[in-house]
């Protein structure tokens, strides 16, 4: 009789033998967005103010790390293909970079950062997807609608509300040029979203 140590160790080794001869899953394409996020300028000194970026709320579907299509009133995901993050951390990182390559007056201050700051910054990434408008077989449209409301910190005052959005077409019916697309209009809805901060915080 086998003593349960044993049997024990057998056990683990035909599991391991079984694990060992399943196929493995092949890869997902990987990709991102927001990389440049926002064309950089020459700094013209110090920033004028400080902007505190608030925690961003982000339309649920769209805040995987997978990549949403919408056709008609149906929803799906690209099958075999994934951002390398989730997209609202990724959308989040673009957010950063955006205001730190603009060189403009305002300075984006990251939570958790003791700098005194001028205003707080809210975002609602609300659409965040390629949309199939033409047929399935046809190159979708890539619509990114960002709402964005700064409040002044001294009286809790509304400084400006306003909702930006972006449309790219995207070059053909290919993952690579949709994801392509979608880093397209986060540049253009950030960069939009840049200036007009960086102006509602000098008027």
């Amino acid at each position: 009789m086998l003593s349960r140590v044993g049997a024990t160790l057998l056990a683990a080794a035909a599991l391991s033998a079984c694990v060992s001869v399943f196929p493995k899953q092949p890869p997902a394409n990987l990709f991102r967005f927001g990389v440049a996020a926002a064309p950089a300028a020459a700094p013209a000194g110090s920033p004028a103010f400080g902007v505190l970026n608030a925690v961003m709320s982000f339309d649920r579907p769209a805040a995987t790390d997978r990549i949403l299509t919408v056709s008609g009133s149906e929803a799906a995901y690209i099958k075999g293909s994934r951002w390398v993050s989730p997209a609202n951390v990724l959308f989040d990182a673009a957010v950063t970079r955006a205001f730190d390559n603009a060189g403009g007056p305002a300075r984006l201050i990251g939570r958790g950062e003791v700098v005194r700051a001028d205003y707080v910054l809210k975002l609602d990434v609300r659409s965040f997807e390629a949309r199939y408008e033409h047929g399935a077989s046809a190159a979708p449209t890539v619509v990114v609608v960002l709402h964005a409301d700064l409040d002044r910190i001294n009286d809790r005052a509304v400084a400006g509300s306003r909702t930006f959005e972006a449309r790219v077409d995207a070059s053909d019916n290919r993952v690579g040029a949709i994801a392509g697309a979608f880093d397209q209009a986060v540049t253009k809805v950030l960069g939009d979203l840049v200036g007009w901060v960086g102006a509602k915080g000098q008027g």
